[in-house]
């Protein structure tokens, strides 16, 4: 099977080294997005894809969109029989998705018609979802609507994050879409299709997302942190008052462990305090308190310093502190 591949980042990457090493594909030229400026010196670096496609021997091309009719008759001439697509990240028009007579497969995040859109992963995880999976479709106009050719569920741990199950599901997003390209060649797949009764979209991430609301629950907090981490990580801030009364600068921190507390001391001791308030570290933790129990904080990385366990982050900013944690009702001065 003549394949040519379309994807960017990680995600892809573990799909097309699955691609790339079933003897039933000869992976005929991939497409990823642009190389883009990265880090402290606006370097442009390469993308997983790309990476992985030189290092195969694989060319690889990198329109900024399909507007220019070059482009598409470039992918025509490849002669591919199907295009595979995962999280490639540029709209595909009708003439890409021509292209080749088996049309354009996708690898998705999600048990669709859930979770259509840019986050599933990190959406399913904030949600508190027990469970996620790989969903391998055709590709529509109207995004991630197409078609399913084949589904697997996995299951989501309760302290997983968002990228470990990211990890996981790439690699079997790599496996699924193997064995649905091998069940299209032998005639043994049929298209179904989604109901849309049933469906919700998974909006990007944006850097908002990050910040923890403790007038929730704490396995609400629990799980937007897992859901925002590695990226754009858990944030809190910090409101501090000395022993004189004298409001200081509010301390931004990065949460990078937490853990839900909801037993009946955490619920009783939640009942008499406000949300938000910050308690004295006890067995390893800073518990904060939320609208039905605690959500204790083992792990955290101050803005412009180190991660740092509770005990010592207690020692360091929190001693001799009145603090509590930023509400939503508490304007944007802390931000």
């Amino acid at each position: 099977m003549k394949v040519v591949f379309m994807g960017t980042p990680d995600f892809a990457a573990a799909s097309l080294r699955a691609l790339a090493q079933w003897p039933g594909a000869e992976v005929l030229a991939v497409y990823c997005q642009p190389d883009r400026p990265a880090g402290r010196g606006q370097n442009l670096q390469i993308g997983p894809v790309k990476k992985l496609a030189q290092e195969q021997g694989i060319p690889v091309r990198q329109p900024v969109n399909f507007k220019n009719v070059e482009d598409i008759e470039a992918l025509k001439a490849l002669g591919a029989d199907i295009l595979v697509v995962a999280a490639y990240g540029l709209i595909l028009p009708q003439a890409v998705l021509d292209a080749a007579p088996l049309g354009a497969i996708n690898v998705h995040a999600s048990l669709l018609p859930q979770y259509r859109g840019a986050a599933p992963i990190q959406r399913a995880v904030m949600n508190g979802d027990a469970r996620t999976g790989i969903t391998i479709m055709q590709v529509r106009l109207k995004l991630d609507s197409g078609p399913m050719l084949m589904q697997r569920a996995l299951g989501i741990g309760f302290e997983q994050t968002a990228g470990e199950l990211h990890d996981e599901l790439a690699e079997l997003g790599g496996k699924l879409l193997v064995e649905t390209l091998e069940r299209l060649e032998q005639g043994r797949v049929t298209p179904v299709e989604q109901d849309e009764a049933r469906t919700s979209y998974a909006a990007k991430l944006t850097k908002e997302d990050g910040f923890l609301n403790f007038e929730s629950t704490a396995r609400e907090a629990h799980n937007r942190s897992r859901g925002v981490t590695p990226w754009p990580g858990a944030q809190v801030t910090l409101l501090r008052t000395d022993a004189a009364g004298k409001a200081m600068e509010p301390l931004s921190v990065l949460v990078q462990k937490g853990k839900a507390l909801e037993g009946p001391d955490d619920k009783a001791i939640a009942a008499v305090n406000r949300p938000g308030a910050v308690l004295p570290s006890r067995q390893g933790l800073i518990p904060i308190v939320c609208a039905d129990g605690l959500y204790g904080l083992s792990q955290l990385k101050p803005s412009g310093g180190k991660s740092m366990d509770a005990a010592a982050f207690a020692n360091g900013y929190l001693k001799n502190f009145t603090t509590r944690a930023q509400l939503p009702g508490d304007g944007d001065a802390a931000k």
